[in-house]
């Protein structure tokens, strides 16, 4: 039978476990953003999604147990998880559209929506190019007839491309134009209908009716809305503005190259709940990435 041991050797056991252990409180993760906000902030993460991360963490964290020494590493891989959580939103991708919208023997339709100065008419380009690197057959819709020249260089890419454009005259009504371009596409066995639309200021209400008109009459398959990703925090505004008006269905952020750690697209996540489809990171038909949620937070995260 065995020797029951001292009581001296079991009670220290207790505050051995403090000495090694310590509980994370509400005060260590304000000190942690504290010290990260102004890098936050500098990457165009709105002052809302910081409110949301510092509540989520609290709620998370305090009052668990870790090893002493660890408190910043284990309040990172925790500010990890929320983020992937915000910005894995889910969502169709192009080919499943257009292959649910083939079952039903019609062209899937993409309408594009966006703020001028955004590289909306380059995005439909660039997604007119990643649709016939995977075997579809688009055709392209102008149906922005305000804009100056904006029928023309969608002319330009389609030419470059050998996509046909469908086009009426400047000042003609939108919605007809995307509806003969449906029509056309249906009749010569089209996979999807790209359609460009006006893009004056997101607080013109004229646009906004417009746009609306577009949707109602032509139900597209998909409402793209594509972000400049320099606007910053402009970019949470209008993201809220198009999806209250028309209702956004994904995101394509632009000049994502330029943008080093791209914190708008967290915060437009964050805002309209809606998945960011792909990055802009040129000029060039190729340079338009997948959005990877992983690789966006370690890059936030610089890891």
């Amino acid at each position: 039978m065995s020797k029951p041991k001292p009581e001296k050797e079991r009670v220290l056991k207790k505050p051995l476990k403090k000495i090694v252990t310590k509980t994370i409180s509400e005060k260590d993760i304000n000190g942690f953003f504290d010290e990260n906000e102004i890098d936050f902030l500098q990457a165009n993460v709105s002052l809302e999604v910081m409110d949301f991360l510092r509540e989520s963490l609290k709620e998370r964290l305090a009052g668990k147990e870790i090893k002493r020494g660890k408190t910043e590493d284990f309040i990172k891989q925790a500010l990890k998880e929320v983020l992937l959580e915000v910005v894995s939103q889910k969502g169709k991708g192009f080919e499943q559209v257009i292959k649910e919208s083939k079952k039903h023997g019609k062209p899937a339709c993409f309408v594009f929506l966006g703020f001028n100065g955004s590289g909306k008419t380059t995005t439909i380009a660039k997604a007119a190019h990643y649709m016939l690197s995977k075997g579809f057959k688009p055709v392209l819709a102008a149906g922005d007839t305000f804009r100056a020249a904006s029928i023309e260089q969608l002319e330009h890419h389609g030419e470059k491309l050998g996509i046909k454009v469908i086009k009426h005259q400047y000042g003609s009504d939108s919605a007809a134009v995307v509806f003969d371009a449906k029509k056309f596409a249906e009749s010569k066995g089209y996979d999807a209908v790209l359609a460009d639309t006006a893009g004056r200021a997101h607080t013109d209400k004229n646009l906004m009716e417009e746009l609306s008109k577009v949707v109602r009459v032509n139900k597209p398959d998909m409402k793209i809305l594509v972000l400049d990703s320099l606007t910053g925090n402009d970019a949470v505004e209008q993201a809220r503005t198009f999806d209250s008006f028309v209702g956004v269905d994904a995101v394509i952020l632009t000049k994502t190259d330029v943008d080093e750690k791209g914190g708008s697209i967290l915060s437009v996540c964050y805002a309209i709940k809606k998945p960011v489809l792909f990055l802009g990171t040129g000029q060039d038909y190729e340079d338009f990435e997948s959005f990877e949620p992983k690789k966006f937070v370690n890059r936030l995260l610089e890891e």
